[in-house]
């Protein structure tokens, strides 16, 4: 298994090795580009083996302490660090931890902009001056082959200008491909760094959860046999509930997200559960390209092509 690479046609890179999927696309002096792709691509090339040579300690709970040693290894473990009273093992964060390491070769002068999305969990790159529009699609459930052809019918936007507190922007839930305890279609979550955001999407998104027999839970292993979650029963199909059930599990997920706003680990949340949605506050410079809805956007993550390409969870 190496790692490849291909230029998409419409100008974005895709680079594959094992678990890790990325698309790359970045703006600005077409020589910083280009080189800041060839960068991208030799750091990205040893970064699968240098997870698996700790995977061990990556597949362990959170504690006070750490021996992790590489730089990506680290930066799971310090996401997660702040959930360490719940079980939570640097794993949450691994592929917002990796979107950002490879982001860090655009960060320089003559990229105005950049984004590395991996598997939906995103890592941004705004110089001064510059904004992203990240769209809201809020329930995976709905999408079909129509979408994918024609484009998709979005919820909402999400302005991130580059004076705001946000880099990394990940979503969470049942649907997708990693494991969740809890019943929310999406969770995501917006915060200063894609590792950040990954680590705290995943809690919340455990958060929104009712106990029903008719939800069908499986130990981790069974379901993903490398699973870091063990014999930790997740979700792996939850019926039509009454609006009520759905709405007390936003209610307690929506708390989590509010609770780590307060303490300045996120930047905003935005949860979605069979059509029912709920956000944290989000300040109203963020909100502008969002229309008008009376149960309020929430979802899986896709970027409007024209803002910051198609991209989506």
């Amino acid at each position: 298994m190496h790692a490849c690479r291909n230029f998409l046609p419409d100008g974005r890179w895709h680079f594959q090795h094992g678990p890790i999927d990325l698309v790359i696309q970045a703006e600005g002096d077409r020589t910083a580009v280009a080189a800041a792709h060839e960068r991208a691509w030799q750091r990205f090339e040893g970064l699968l083996q240098e997870l698996v040579n700790e995977l061990p300690g990556l597949r362990a709970p959170v504690g006070e302490a750490t021996s992790l040693q590489g730089v990506v290894a680290q930066r799971m473990w310090q996401a997660c660090h702040p959930y360490r009273k719940g079980f939570i093992t640097p794993m949450a964060a691994v592929a917002g931890a990796v979107a950002q390491e490879i982001l860090a070769c655009f960060s320089q002068d003559g990229i105005a902009r950049a984004w590395v999305n991996n598997g939906g969990d995103i890592a941004l790159h705004l110089a001064p001056g510059q904004s992203a529009s990240v769209g809201v699609y809020a329930d995976i459930a709905r999408l079909d082959a129509a979408q994918l052809r024609h484009g998709l019918l979005l919820d909402g936007q999400l302005r991130i200008d580059s004076t705001m507190p946000v880099r990394g922007v990940a979503t969470s839930g049942w649907r997708g491909r990693s494991q969740s305890l809890g019943i929310a279609d999406s969770v995501t979550v917006l915060a200063r760094t894609a590792a950040e955001a990954d680590a705290a999407a995943t809690v919340v998104a455990n958060a929104v959860n009712v106990l029903d027999e008719r939800i069908t839970r499986m130990p981790a292993w069974l379901v993903r046999d490398d699973s870091d979650l063990g014999a930790i029963p997740v979700t792996v199909d939850v019926p039509p509930l009454p609006r009520a059930q759905v709405l007390r599990a936003l209610h307690q997920g929506l708390e989590k997200a509010q609770e780590f706003q307060s303490r300045g680990l996120i930047w905003c949340a935005l949860l979605a559960c069979q059509g029912e949605f709920a956000a944290t506050r989000m300040p109203e410079a963020a909100l502008a390209g969002l229309p008008a809805r009376t149960e309020g956007p929430a979802g899986a993550v896709s970027a409007v092509h024209e803002e910051v390409g198609s991209v989506f969870a």
